[in-house]
């Protein structure tokens, strides 16, 4: 595997929120060089606007194009209108733009080839709105553009701890009617095939939560766990994913059963991201699995409240950066060791000795 730095392309979100600060702060740390290329897809105005009136010593140098992309520096390429204006702690129209405009120029250096990953600073989901952006967030918006025709899974995940959504941005009164048995299975074999490929998990273990309180309680109290949760379940099982419940998710995260598997399976947005966060915030990571593009976001949103105040911790963005690191270069050794499969060994007894026989077909 060639040892070259991955060059991470960084898109600066709201510019009303935390973004500038967290991505400033991150890169503030020289040692961040050591690991990676950045470059931000956003406005030196404002770049310097943040690192002036808060007094962050990090360089920058600004350049036209990915083409020009300097080693051991932070880069930023400017994709806004030069009288853009920041007004702090405020969702504007002009702020929603302006994120989607260095989105926009991000995923089409990615599609070109010039950069690497994505890590994205939050936006506002509702200034971000227009013509080009009809989605409820990111993880929706990125696979439409950048998919090629996969679907997505959103995991939350900070080291061995991440949750995935069956539903993700969705209101709560469709999301009985959403959540089928073949959604399940889709999301599922996804989760299984990022837990191995991303994150080098050789038999990862997948827990399910239920969607309705006590499971169900044999359908007193709801007919979705027999019906449609533990029957994906199961099918799930015997083509060989290690998948177990359905489980009440209250008692499963309050007894600390999460940590005896690899990944858990929530039915929708808040079930499993409420006791996340409630244990991760500070350093969650949020990852797009699924996709060909390697895109991750810190697990907070724009922060309005503590936005100028210097108060945010810059520690889930470079979380953020390490995992798309991680997740990049994992990848890769994956598919080298797909391109150069070990051939398959068994043994051959004709006689009364016990001879290695080599077979020279590729297992599938």
């Amino acid at each position: 595997m060639e040892n070259k730095k991955v060059i991470v392309g960084i898109t600066h979100g709201d510019i009303n929120g935390i973004g500038y600060e967290v991505i400033l702060k991150t890169f503030s740390d020289s040692s961040m060089f050591e690991l990676c290329t950045p470059v931000i897809y956003g406005s030196p105005k404002v770049a310097a606007y943040y690192r002036k009136s808060m007094d962050i010593e990090t360089n920058f140098s600004i350049i036209t194009s990915a083409n020009e992309i300097q080693d051991d520096r932070l880069n930023i390429i400017n994709c806004c209108d030069d009288e853009l204006k920041v007004e702090i702690g405020k969702p504007t129209t002009e702020s929603g733009k302006a994120a989607l405009d260095a989105l926009e120029m991000a995923l089409a250096d990615y599609r070109n080839g010039m950069i690497d990953v994505i890590v994205t600073a939050p936006i506002n989901k509702n200034t971000i709105q227009s013509d080009e952006f009809n989605f409820p967030g990111h993880t929706e918006y990125i696979e439409n553009r950048v998919g090629d025709g996969a679907k997505s899974l959103m995991i939350l995940l900070k080291d061995d701890f991440r949750v995935a959504l069956v539903t993700g941005h969705i209101p709560v009164r469709d999301i009985a009617s959403t959540i089928t048995k073949e959604l399940i299975k889709q999301k599922l074999d996804i989760f299984n095939r990022s837990l191995k490929v991303d994150f080098g998990i050789d038999a990862p273990r997948i827990a399910l939560f239920s969607l309705n309180p006590h499971a169900g309680d044999n359908g007193l109290i709801g007919n979705e766990e027999e019906e449609i949760i533990k029957p994906a379940i199961e099918e799930m099982a015997q083509k060989g994913v290690l998948c177990f419940g359905p489980y009440p998710s209250d008692g499963f995260m309050g007894s600390g059963n999460y940590t005896h598997f690899d990944g858990i399976l929530a039915m929708y947005h808040d079930q499993g991201l409420a006791p996340f966060k409630t244990l991760s915030m500070d350093e969650g990571v949020n990852y797009t699995a699924g996709l060909p593009i390697v895109r991750t976001s810190p697990a907070h949103g724009t922060a309005y409240d503590i936005a100028g105040t210097g108060e945010a911790s810059e520690s889930s963005f470079r979380q953020a950066i390490y995992v798309a690191l991680d997740v990049f270069r994992n990848r890769i050794i994956e598919k080298e060791i797909s391109a150069h499969p070990l051939r398959k060994q068994y043994y051959e007894k004709r006689d009364d000795s016990d001879k290695l026989k080599l077979d020279t077909i590729e297992e599938e």
